[in-house]
């Protein structure tokens, strides 16, 4: 996925790397989090949950963020896993998660200046095992980006669909 918002590359990444930010857009539309405990540094561990709404249960679900990359501004790279509350890891299945989620989902994220001051942001996932996984995280992930541009200031950013 690829969007672009009208604001410079540092405050892109600041909604990546920052708790109080990441936990107003991370999660798709009518879920919260309620959890961002990061520690964004190559070898850290961020802890991330996201709330159901009621009519989807309101439970959490909880992923680590390991980062294998970290290039401010410019570049994150980690492996996402599901978890339990504590950060221990769980299979995707174990939470609902349909089959073709990998356990490891390694995810870049870059972030690029263009235009007068604003940014362009690229999410890329990989492993899935089957279209209908890949699509439906990507489906989430839209939803979260979405969230993103209204907190970045424009809500009416269109996506990308670069999948490989």
């Amino acid at each position: 996925m690829t969007r672009e918002f009208p604001v410079p590359v540092d405050s892109a990444y600041a909604a990546w790397t920052t708790p109080e930010l990441l936990m107003q857009w991370w999660g798709p539309l009518g879920f919260t989090c309620p959890v961002a405990n990061l520690d964004v540094r190559v070898g850290g561990v961020s802890l991330v949950a996201m709330r159901a709404p009621a009519q989807f249960g309101g439970g959490d679900m909880f992923n680590t963020w390991t980062y294998t990359l970290v290039d401010p501004p410019n570049r994150l790279e980690f492996e996402m896993r599901f978890t339990d509350a504590n950060g221990e890891a769980i299979s995707p299945a174990d939470v609902g998660i349909p089959a073709g989620v990998p356990d490891t989902v390694p995810h870049v994220v870059t972030f690029e200046s263009v235009g007068e001051g604003g940014s362009r942001l690229s999410v890329t996932e990989y492993g899935y095992t089957v279209e209908e996984a890949r699509d439906g995280s990507q489906a989430g992930l839209d939803q979260c980006l979405d969230k993103l541009a209204t907190l970045l200031g424009d809500g009416s950013t269109a996506a990308v669909d670069t999948r490989r």
